[in-house]
């Protein structure tokens, strides 16, 4: 297994749940964190932590879904932190309802933070990658990318997209030495996915974002020789 030590990744979506708990992993590797999302005061108090345990990170404001944005925060981050050896594609949104209550502003809203988004930050950092001939890239699928549910046609359109595109990005850059993984977790308790009623003892039975941030960490800690493409993670016991 390789170390991570000094390496630098940038990671959106991480003031809160997966992308904060995977700053947070990846700066006890030894990792310099760029971090991205769209409250200025959630990214500060991350940032302030992880130095505060002698770690290296940096921050920008931006919303995904706007590729000016996108360019400036990475511009940014690549100024304090040099370039990118790591991206974590996490940011995300969701709207539920039946197909036709959907209001359409709002189902577009989801495919342009949870697919366009991907794609704008993506597209700005891998020329750093191909550049330096290494890198990689995991974006955050879903199981609803692997198969949609009723009420969840925005969402589960969006990481379907995000796993073609995951598979496609990943045969062509493998040239570069760059491997792009894609994970397709079943439900993690964030902000994002909360239940009305439920109990802490409730939430202990699904995975965490401590977990999946474990998990990323084994991924990249891989030989460079081999990667995992697509892999699920589930709940032992949820019920």
């Amino acid at each position: 297994m390789q170390s991570l030590t000094e390496k630098t990744a940038f990671i959106t979506g991480a003031g809160k749940g997966i992308g904060r708990a995977t700053a947070m992993a990846l700066a006890n590797e030894g990792v310099n964190v760029g971090l991205i999302a769209r409250t200025e005061n959630d990214l500060k108090k991350l940032a302030t932590e992880i130095k505060s345990l002698r770690g290296r990170a940096a921050y920008a404001v931006a919303d995904v879904s706007d590729l000016v944005q996108v360019e400036a925060a990475v511009a940014k981050l690549t100024n304090e932190l040099g370039t990118a050896d790591i991206l974590i594609n996490n940011a995300g949104i969701g709207t539920y309802g039946p197909f036709l209550e959907i209001d359409p502003d709002e189902w577009k809203r989801v495919i342009d933070v949870n697919l366009m988004g991907m794609y704008y930050v993506t597209r700005t950092v891998l020329p750093q990658m191909i550049e330096k001939k290494g890198g990689d890239i995991i974006n955050i699928s879903s199981s609803s990318g692997l198969r949609g549910t009723e009420g969840s046609s925005a969402y589960s359109a969006s990481k379907f997209g995000v796993l073609g595109m995951t598979e496609s990005l990943s045969q062509e850059v493998r040239k570069h030495n760059i491997r792009v993984f894609a994970l397709t977790p079943s439900r993690v308790v964030t902000d994002l996915t909360y239940k009305e009623g439920e109990t802490a003892a409730d939430k202990k039975k699904f995975m965490q974002p401590e977990d999946l941030a474990e998990y990323m960490v084994s991924q990249l800690k891989l030989h460079p020789r081999i990667f995992i493409p697509t892999s699920s993670q589930w709940a032992t016991n949820p019920f």
